[in-house]
C-alpha cells in the first residue's frame, strides 16, 4: 500500500472516531530500558487524539479523545507558562477545513483557536513564547502562517503556490516548521512526493521584508534540496543544529543551521543521518538538557535516543499512526 494511501486510511479512521463511531484504546508497552528523569511527553494519534506518557513511555493516557481532538491531529506545541497545549487538525484531506485547537495540560477546556477553514491542512506547529505567536505550515494551503496565541491576527508569511493545479504538486506542500527567534529566522520543509527525492528545507526571516508579500518575498534560502521526503523540524539553539525526520528514507538527520559559504543545497556534505529504520518518521522533539531526542512514526512507534542517535530505544509500539510530539518539564 502506498504511503499516502496509508495516511488516508488513518485519516478516515480519525473521521469515524471523531464522529463517535469508533473508540479504539491505545495501550502501550514501555521499554524495559528506562532512563532516570525526563519530561512528560505529549503526542498525537490520528485515531486517538491527544496522548500523554512519561519519559520512558510509561502510563500512556488519552487526555483528549478523538471526538474532541478534531479530525487528523498533526502538530503539537506547549505553552508552559499559560498551562496550554496547542495542536493542529488537518481535517479532511481534500477540504479546506483545517483548524488549531487548545486545551489545558490535563486535556480539559478544549477550545478551537483557529476555526475550520482558517487554514487548509495545518501540519507542524511551533510557539514563539516571547512574542506570543503561533507558527504552522499549511500543506495543501501551500503556505506558512502565524497568529497570536488567541487565534487573532492571522498572517500568511510564505506562499509556495496558487490554485488546484499547484496543489497537485507535492513539492509545494509545506509540512514541517521551526523558528529561531534569537536569529530571527523561520525554517520549513516542502516534502515532495512519496520518497521522490524532491524535498527541500528552506528558511526566511520571521518578518516579511518591507514592501514584499508572502508570494514575492526575496529572502527565501534553500538550505537542502533533493531530500527524500522531509517532514518535521526541530532546532537545538545551543549547538545551532537543525534536526529533521524524513518519511521517505525513514531517517532522522541533523545539520548546522549555518551552512558553509557558497554551499550547494543539493550536494551538502554536512547532513548527518543519526537514526535509520524509523518507519514513516514524523514527529521529533529535543530534550537538549538531558541529551535526548524523542520521535513518533506513522508505524505507531514512540522512540528515543541520544542527540547523536545512539542508545536508541522503542518506548511504545503498535500505537496506530502517530504524528506530532512535544515535551513538558
Amino acid at each position: 500500500m502506498r504511503k499516502l494511501d496509508q495516511y488516508a486510511v488513518a485519516l478516515l479512521a480519525s473521521c469515524i472516531a471523531a464522529a463517535g463511531l469508533a473508540d479504539e484504546s491505545l495501550n502501550g508497552n514501555p521499554s524495559r530500558e528506562a532512563f532516570a528523569g525526563g519530561p512528560k511527553l505529549y503526542y498525537l494519534a490520528l485515531r486517538g487524539g491527544v496522548m500523554r506518557a512519561g519519559p520512558n513511555g510509561e502510563s500512556p493516557t488519552n487526555i483528549v479523545p478523538s471526538a474532541a481532538a478534531g479530525v487528523g491531529p498533526d502538530g503539537i506545541a506547549i505553552d508552559k507558562a499559560a498551562g496550554h497545549i496547542y495542536w493542529t487538525t488537518m481535517g479532511r484531506v481534500s477540504a479546506n477545513d483545517g483548524a488549531v485547537m487548545r486545551s489545558d495540560f490535563d486535556g480539559r477546556n478544549v477550545k478551537t483557536i483557529i476555526p475550520p477553514g482558517g487554514t487548509f491542512t495545518p501540519k507542524q506547529l511551533k510557539l514563539d513564547t516571547v512574542n506570543r505567536k503561533l507558527y504552522w505550515s499549511d500543506r495543501e494551503g501551500m503556505r506558512v502562517m502565524r497568529a497570536d496565541f488567541d487565534g487573532s491576527n492571522i498572517e500568511t508569511l510564505v506562499i509556495t503556490g496558487h490554485g488546484e493545479e499547484d496543489r497537485k504538486d507535492a513539492s509545494r506542500w509545506c509540512v514541517g516548521i521551526a523558528i529561531d527567534v534569537r536569529g530571527g529566522k523561520l525554517y520549513w520543509t516542502q516534502k515532495g512526493g512519496d520518497n521522490a527525492g524532491k524535498g527541500t528545507i528552506k528558511r526566511a526571516n520571521l518578518d516579511l521584508p518591507p514592501g514584499a508579500t508572502a508570494s514575492t518575498r526575496n529572502d527565501i534560502e534553500v538550505m537542502f534540496a533533493n531530500l527524500p521526503e522531509p517532514i518535521d523540524l526541530e532546532i537545538d539553539e545551543d549547538t545551532r543544529l537543525l534536526y529533521w525526520t524524513d518519511r521517505g528514507d525513514n531517517t532522522i538527520s541533523r545539520a548546522p543551521l549555518d551552512p558553509p559559504a557558497s554551499f550547494d543545497p543539493a550536494n551538502r556534505k554536512d547532513r548527518e543521518i543519526i537514526l535509520r529504520n524509523v518507519g514513516e518518521a514524523i514527529g521529533i522533539a529535543l530534550d537538549a538538557q538531558r541529551d535526548r531526542l524523542y520521535y513518533t512514526s506513522l508505524d505507531g512507534v514512540l522512540g528515543s535516543a541520544t542527540l547523536n542517535g545512539r542508545n536508541a530505544r522503542v518506548l511504545l509500539e503498535k500505537q496506530g499512526a502517530l504524528t506530532g510530539i512535544a515535551m513538558l518539564y
